[in-house]
């Protein structure tokens, strides 16, 4: 995490090693770039999530699939990343989404990749003046990226986890009462209800370390992985059990992956 005042500090002492990533999505809202438009933390560079930070969606893979790594390298390369900078994510929707951006980054070994708590309007509160419109395009990055830093699992191995697999889902998704778009509803045997909104205060910060932490563990014990929709929220609940000091894996597959296959089972209530 890094606050909104620790960024303005770096921002305003002239740290040219700081790249700010612009990751507004959110499910049924495709205005992402728009709002970009409207208002954004100078020098940041939008990141659209569908195209960039997910390959395209199909049935086998679900929603948003993990992106190939050349092609993440790429984007990131074209977001001016370049190696040594320090990588800061953001969003309005206290990092529901750049949580995806963070948790890609850091599995494709970028060392150091924060969350802005709080997002842009804890940049506001903070005194930050947005800016408006287009950035010029920033110079071409020449970052590396390695696939595998952070620990990530697969369908079969959900099916099979030995410890505390969370849902990060909201409530009413995982007991099966609705399901707004994927095929069937309900959750994966097993799994525990752990809705990602719950990480955060009502100002859209993450919860302290012990708050965290103190949730997490009276969720149950063992090893921790942890799946939502699409492997988008997923990476928050990580991120907030980062937060916690409890090392997740991710399911990027989750329900939209799993809810499509016949063979695999669904648990409701």
């Amino acid at each position: 995490m890094i606050s909104a005042e620790e960024l303005r500090e770096r921002l305003g002492g002239g740290d040219s090693r700081v790249r700010l990533l612009d990751v507004r999505w959110a499910l049924g809202d495709p205005d992402g770039p728009q709002h970009y438009l409207n208002g954004h933390i100078p020098g940041a560079v939008f990141v659209d999530l569908e195209t960039e930070l997910a390959a395209p969606p199909s049935p086998a893979r679900g929603r948003h699939p993990m992106p190939e790594i050349g092609h993440l390298q790429k984007c990131a390369r074209s977001w001016g990343v370049r190696t040594g900078d320090t990588v800061v994510v953001y969003d309005a929707t206290g990092g529901m989404a750049a949580a995806r951006a963070w948790w890609l980054l850091r599995w494709a070994g970028v060392p150091e990749v924060l969350i802005l708590d709080g997002g842009l309007p804890a940049w506001e509160r903070a005194g930050g003046a947005p800016a408006t419109g287009e950035e010029p395009d920033p110079a071409p990055g020449d970052v590396v990226l390695n696939p595998g830093a952070m620990p990530m699992i697969d369908a079969d191995a959900a099916a099979g986890w030995r410890g505390l697999l969370l849902d990060a889902r909201a409530g009413e998704r995982y007991r099966g009462e609705v399901e707004p778009i994927d095929p069937r509803a309900g959750h994966i045997p097993g799994a525990v209800s752990a809705p990602t909104a719950e990480n955060l205060t009502p100002e859209g910060h993450f919860k302290s370390a012990d708050e965290l932490r103190s949730r997490f563990t009276e969720l149950g014990a063992g090893p921790v992985a942890v799946y939502c929709g699409s492997g988008v929220t997923a990476a928050h609940q990580v991120a907030a059990l980062a937060v916690a000091g409890i090392d997740a894996a991710l399911y990027p597959g989750s329900w939209s992956q799993w809810s499509h296959d016949p063979k695999r089972p669904v648990a409701t209530g």
